[in-house]
């Protein structure tokens, strides 16, 4: 897919907008975010375009996120943290603004404040199983 651009991190991979990358590679980068949820919230990026995961080539998504273990430790040795939110959103409705798919690190610490909303549910009777056939179904 390329460059797109009116894509602000297809022109931080190019420096065209500075960055403070923490790793680069023919694959991808990574680099602070300038807006951090944490000190040390770092975000990974392919560096072909891609609006979300679903665009994503299998091999492509392998290779970038290979360095996911090693970044993950990194962070959290550098921050001092004790543990990593390591997240993606797909679609703006989940949280996505950037839409070129992208990791977020975010380093983590015991009564640290931040949080996020997981109110789990319940399926109605019956309902679990048709969206297993569903989805195993789009699956193919």
């Amino acid at each position: 897919m390329g460059r797109k651009d009116d894509c602000i991190f297809c022109k931080i991979i190019a420096g065209d907008i500075p960055s403070l990358r923490v790793w680069d590679s023919p694959v991808g980068v990574a680099f602070l975010d300038v807006n951090p949820l944490a000190e040390g919230h770092t975000l990974l990026v392919p560096r072909q375009h891609f609006a979300d995961l679903r665009d994503m080539p299998p091999d492509t998504l392998g290779q970038l996120l290979a360095v996911a273990p090693a970044l993950c430790a990194a962070i959290i040795a550098a921050t001092g943290a004790t543990g990593v939110n390591f997240l993606q959103n797909t679609g703006a409705s989940s949280g996505q603004v950037v839409l070129h798919t992208h990791f977020h690190f975010i380093p983590r610490r015991d009564g640290d404040g931040l949080g996020y909303r997981w109110n789990a549910g319940n399926y109605s009777e019956g309902r679990a199983e048709v969206l297993q056939g569903a989805i195993a179904e789009a699956l193919g």
